[in-house]
């Protein structure tokens, strides 16, 4: 199940993310960086403001937060800036169940594209993006160690 994430789900949401965090940035940049006791903190509290702002989506298996996702606007463009699945559930379909869910809501509210920035050596997600139709922004295909993507979001087949 894909739903809008409350703030009780911020415990879950904020474990997920470092534990999806550490599978693509250890071993390329220092664990500090992303694992330390500072990062979490403002990881944590990036997650809670988006949760209260109503940008966070988690999909939900047994009772249990398994994926989350966040976007929002961002100098006027779309961001998905954020999709993490657990790793103990890669290839069974959250991710694309999220991707999915931010995307209609695009559709929804007649955004025309999206941006994302994935890191370069994350090379797993990059095929999930490619996958999904994400493609590199032909403006600005990098930012410091991070890949520029940009989606197409798909208009409403019935004209609405």
């Amino acid at each position: 199940m894909i739903r809008t994430a409350t703030p009780a789900d911020l415990d879950a949401i904020a474990a997920l993310h470092a534990e999806a965090r550490a599978t693509y940035y250890r071993g390329h940049i220092p664990d500090e960086a992303f694992d330390g006791p500072a990062e979490r903190a403002r990881t944590r509290a990036g997650w809670e403001g988006a949760i209260g702002r109503g940008r966070v989506l988690c999909a939900e298996r047994d009772g249990v937060v398994v994926g989350t996702a966040a976007f929002g606007e961002v100098d006027g463009v779309m961001t998905l800036s954020q999709l993490h699945v657990a790793p103990a559930r890669w290839r069974a379909g959250v991710g694309t169940e999220l991707h999915a869910a931010c995307v209609e809501a695009w559709r929804r509210a007649g955004v025309p594209d999206a941006r994302l920035e994935v890191f370069q050596e994350n090379k797993r997600a990059q095929a999930f993006y490619t996958h999904h139709g994400w493609y590199p922004d032909p403006e600005e295909p990098l930012t410091g160690n991070h890949l520029v993507l940009r989606f197409t979001v798909p208009g409403d087949e019935r004209g609405q």
